[in-house]
């Protein structure tokens, strides 16, 4: 089951959306739910959800400020302005769908299903990259490193530079001086992954790396290889590569 974290400060809404929300039915879990942008962001650092769903307009700090400060896989808005600067932003986060309201309970349903097959899809893409697991711990997952289009290897090569900052799409979109979605677009045909997925996949492969070297701790690598937490950076690793960190070093120790 995926993992949600709610983010709404009318408390009433909050509750009714937990409340009568099918989770189960949906393939999803409920595992906090907050009533500003501020809560919100400790929460989702600290919890690393799968999806998360929230209001702009919150106490603290907005929700698109948030998202965008904590990396957040796929997330929903749920929102009763239609600023088109907040859905031109919503749409550079790559946030998955933007609700007005008062959310219609079947239109949220109808949502979240579909976001499920969608991050269903992603991992079944993210599979056939996955590579067995290897006792040097190098190049755990197979990348396409050159591709047969300029501007796609300009950005294979951003990733290369600047993988243990906290850059994503906008960035590269912004060093290649080009929009984000035509960027976002043109990679996925190219490499087969989207930005994010093949950025976690080269930060997965460099710490798979790092962790032959036994002076270094977990955390450490993950703070080194540019994942915004150790808790993320365990569940991207184990989703790539089918082991926890913990567990992928105790196996390569065993056959180094």
């Amino acid at each position: 089951m995926y993992s949600v974290i709610l983010v709404e400060d009318e408390q009433l809404v909050r509750q009714e959306l937990a409340a009568t929300t099918p989770w189960e039915q949906l393939g999803l879990r409920l595992i906090a739910t907050c009533g500003d942008g501020i809560d919100g962001e400790n929460k989702i650092r600290l919890l690393d959800p799968d999806i998360v769903i929230t209001d702009i307009r919150l106490p603290g700090q907005d929700g698109l400020t948030m998202l965008r400060r904590c990396q957040v896989p796929h997330a929903v808005i749920l929102s009763g302005y239609t600023d088109f600067s907040y859905t031109r932003t919503a749409i550079q986060l790559s946030v998955f769908d933007y609700l007005q309201k008062p959310v219609d309970s079947g239109q949220l349903e109808e949502t979240l299903r579909s976001l499920v097959e969608k991050i269903k899809g992603e991992e079944q893409e993210l599979a056939r990259f996955r590579s067995s697991v290897k006792d040097d711990g190098k190049e755990m997952i197979d990348l396409p490193k050159s591709v047969d289009n300029h501007i796609i290897n300009s950005v294979i090569s951003f990733i290369a530079s600047n993988y243990s900052s906290p850059v994503g799409l906008q960035e590269a979109a912004e060093y290649l001086e080009l929009s984000e979605s035509h960027l976002s677009r043109l990679f996925k045909e190219e490499t087969g992954l989207n930005f994010l997925q093949y950025l976690n996949a080269w930060r997965v492969n460099k710490a798979a790396g790092l962790m032959r070297d036994p002076r270094k701790n977990i955390s450490e690598i993950a703070i080194e290889c540019g994942f915004p937490s150790p808790g993320y950076f365990a569940k991207i690793f184990k989703r790539f590569i089918g082991q926890t960190p913990t567990q992928f070093r105790d196996h390569i120790s065993m056959n180094g």
